[in-house]
């Protein structure tokens, strides 16, 4: 058996083309900025971000076999500048002997320093190599500015079911790379579990396809028939009767109970949810939304325990982080409720995307243009023991209020510091 064919099935089904890379659309779609891009041999730097198992890798791989480079790869957790150094030193060898441009892809790229990355930059900027980043961390935040301003960014969506059973059918039906060969048969509600539980991560769904025919035995009539138990058990997601509409109904019912204070319907729902397989985060996700909308300047220890439920459900993991989530979520049930945040964002946003004379107060601004002591006339407000009356908003927006304090909790009763002042 030679090495590819013990390869895991998810690597054997790694398109080379285009024409077989399934999601993003939105990105390589026909007549899309990277399609043009890698059809003309045109692509510059870039990076890659999105969650596991959406095609990020794989569309590197792409670039560099459809553009006829030389393609490298690195990972940030285990390679450093040394091995950066080498492949850029082999790229300029392969440019100026043989005219071909090294693509170099740097898996986990938010994990280097920026002494790390500043190896990289001149090569960058001369076209000595052209780097494609990969990182499931925006990029923005997560990567020193020098690299991110070189690059053109490209956002990965998690795949679709539709697209994830297509891959699932192009394997079974593959006698090469894909398990084509073998006499498996993927029941559909299977293959739907399946395609639903891997949420979007192709890899995930091939894995789990691999793993239930390795362990499926030939049946009487010489077939391997994987059921919707044996998927179960393989993507180890329990199913429950949990289609998308139902999904999104329980979730709409989660929050409802929240912004309700029904501790108990806001429990149930959540652990309806994890039993169905939903991944943890999507809850803790949307009652750190809610914290602020339904709850907000009422009572925002909320907004805390919710963001620390979210950190303990991505750090922790199950089964303990449901403690902290359930604990989260108490909490905003029994809390007192305001929507004047969700009001005054509202209402800013209006502002923002409708006025348009929104010249800043010259005491405001970062170079004024009057006075001696080039302030502008701005009065600094430690100078005057924390607090002191002066003009911030623009001419147009004079005198607009956005946040008025709701009745309830520690809102109650709130006078506002410029009222307080006055």
């Amino acid at each position: 058996m030679d090495e590819f064919a013990k390869a895991p099935l998810a690597d054997r089904m790694r398109p080379t083309s285009l024409k077989d890379f399934v999601g993003q659309t939105h990105i390589v779609g026909k007549n899309n900025l990277l399609d043009r891009a890698i059809k003309a041999s045109s692509l510059g730097s870039c990076i890659f971000y999105g969650p596991p198992g959406t095609g990020k890798t794989t569309l590197a791989h792409i670039i560099a076999h459809t553009c006829k480079g030389e393609f490298r790869k690195l990972n940030a957790v285990t390679n450093g500048v040394a091995d950066a150094k080498a492949v850029i030193d082999k790229a300029k060898q392969d440019f100026n002997l043989y005219g071909k441009t090294t693509y170099l892809l740097l898996d986990e790229c938010h994990r280097w320093s920026k002494a790390q990355s500043d190896s990289v930059l001149e090569a960058i900027e001369n076209g000595s190599i052209i780097f494609i980043g990969s990182t499931t961390e925006n990029p923005y935040t997560s990567m020193t500015r020098a690299i991110v301003s070189r690059c053109r960014v490209f956002e990965f969506k998690p795949l679709t079911e539709k697209d994830i059973i297509s891959v699932l059918d192009r394997a079974l039906a593959d006698e090469i790379n894909g398990i084509g060969a073998l006499p498996v048969v993927l029941e559909d509600d299977a293959k739907a579990h399946i395609a639903w539980a891997a949420a979007g991560d192709v890899r995930q769904a091939l894995n789990a396809l691999e793993l239930a025919v390795k362990t499926t035995p030939m049946g009487k009539n010489k077939k391997i028939i994987i059921t919707k138990a044996v998927a179960e058990q393989c993507i180890q997601v329990k199913a429950l009767s949990l289609d998308e509409n139902m999904y999104y109904d329980i979730l709409s019912a989660f929050c409802k109970s929240i912004r309700g204070s029904d501790t108990e319907a806001a429990l149930y729902y959540a652990a309806r949810l994890i039993k169905a397989g939903v991944d943890e985060k999507i809850i803790a996700r949307r009652l750190i939304a809610h914290c602020s909308e339904d709850i907000g300047m009422a009572d925002s220890n909320a907004l805390l325990l919710a963001c620390a439920a979210m950190f303990s459900c991505e750090r922790l993991g199950k089964p303990e982080c449901l403690l902290n989530l359930n604990h989260a979520i108490i909490y905003a049930c029994e809390a007192e409720k305001s929507n004047s945040v969700l009001l005054a964002k509202d209402a800013a946003e209006a502002d923002a995307e409708n006025v348009k004379d929104d010249t800043v107060p010259n005491n405001l601004k970062n170079h004024p243009s009057t006075n001696k002591d080039s302030t502008g006339g701005y009065k600094y407000p430690h100078n005057f023991g924390g607090y002191t009356a002066q003009q911030y908003m623009p001419d147009s927006l004079k005198g607009r209020v956005y946040y008025k304090p709701g009745n309830n909790g520690k809102e109650k009763g709130l006078i506002r510091k410029k009222e307080r002042n006055k």
